[in-house]
């Protein structure tokens, strides 16, 4: 009979520890704040700026914005000339990547990704990407996709404030490959 309720407080011990287990900080999870995707036409004739444009709206759906030299000679081409295309996006970065990631057979190089666990690649055509069809009138474009991460309280960042993110709460390039890797089931090679 003495055994009976050490028995059970055993067991609402076992319980209570269960329910106690060690829950993830959900300001250590990590997210896409934003895609840019860029299309780079230098002083090609037959490759426009506004070809490009095209393409990348194809692929986004979104307004593209046509980039414009700086300087007085970039790449031979005078200043305030049009030399590429390029879109950012913040709302569905997650579909939209899924579907870049296809078109590079789902392999990112370790050397891609920065020490604050940003990451970039390049898709060679842009016919390889899933749900983009060819089209003769264009001319083939390849681009450059870089992904931006970030976690929850980075916003402190982007103000014009003295505060800075600490080190801890930085995203490390280990960190970035590792969401990568169970995110999207990517290789890294």
């Amino acid at each position: 009979m003495l055994f009976v309720p050490l028995i059970l407080h055993l067991i609402l011990v076992l319980k209570m520890m269960k329910t106690k287990e060690k829950k993830e900080n959900p300001m250590r999870n990590i997210r896409i704040e934003k895609i840019v995707l860029n299309i780079g036409c230098g002083k090609d004739p037959n490759k426009t700026p506004e070809q490009a444009a095209e393409i990348l709206r194809r692929i986004t759906g979104r307004k593209v914005v046509i980039t414009r030299t700086h300087k007085r000679s970039t790449f031979g081409v005078a200043k305030n000339r049009p030399i590429g295309a390029m879109v950012t996006i913040r709302k569905g970065a997650e579909e939209i990547l899924k579907r870049l990631l296809e078109a590079a057979d789902r392999k990112i190089k370790a050397s891609s990704f920065d020490n604050f666990g940003n990451f970039a690649f390049g898709i060679p055509e842009y016919i390889l990407i899933p749900g983009v069809k060819y089209d003769h009138h264009l001319p083939i474009f390849g681009l450059d996709v870089c992904v931006t991460l970030e976690r929850p309280g980075y916003r402190v960042k982007r103000k014009r404030l003295w505060k800075k993110i600490g080190k801890n709460h930085l995203i490390t390039k280990e960190e970035a490959i590792n969401w990568v890797k169970e995110k999207f089931n990517v290789e890294i090679v």
